[in-house]
């Protein structure tokens, strides 16, 4: 599996905000007007991969410790007294390939705000239905794009470590 090219989501959001201003530009008195709360599933996404890439990091952090104290056969650390749970490896699978495809789907939304926000901005004082409009818009772009960096920060927590040299194969394992 290969972690998303930056490149590729900014030509997918720079592609997405050109056609979505010309489209917008073209039929934006047919549009009705948005509400405020349009890119609320974006920023909730965004929230709970955030927390999601956080909780994932600090259980990764605590099991790699736990297993390096084992093989340097020191005890765990006093100051977790409780046991580390051990992490699923096809649940870090699972939320890498949900990273890829939210960091996707917040650059494709990110470009449609974004070429929404280009056409009403500059329209807010000829325009009565542009300073809402403008005010979604905006919303929709910083949930968006915080949809993208959560699901790159997930991304990355999701990553193997490089193998040190004090990693040894496993009983029975050959290299």
């Amino acid at each position: 599996m290969n972690p998303v090219r930056r490149r590729d989501l900014a030509v997918l959001a720079v592609g997405l905000a050109v056609a979505a201003w010309i489209l917008v530009r073209a039929w934006y008195g047919h549009f009705p007007p948005l509400d405020w709360w349009l890119p609320a599933p974006l920023a909730v996404l965004a929230i709970a991969e955030a927390l999601g890439a956080r909780t994932l990091r600090s259980r990764l952090r605590a099991e790699r410790e736990a297993r390096t104290a084992i093989r340097r056969g020191k005890p765990t650390a006093p100051e977790t007294p409780r046991p580390v749970r051990p992490v699923e490896p096809m649940l870090v699978a699972r939320l890498a390939v949900l990273a890829q495809a939210s960091a996707y789907v917040g650059a494709a939304f990110a470009g449609i705000w974004a070429g929404f926000l280009a056409h009403v901005a500059p329209a807010l004082n000829r325009l009565q239905a542009a300073s809402g409009d403008t005010v979604s818009a905006s919303l929709g772009v910083v949930a968006a794009a915080g949809l993208v960096a959560a699901a790159l920060w997930l991304e990355s927590v999701c990553r193997v470590p490089p193998a040190s040299e004090d990693d040894e194969p496993a009983p029975g394992v050959h290299a």
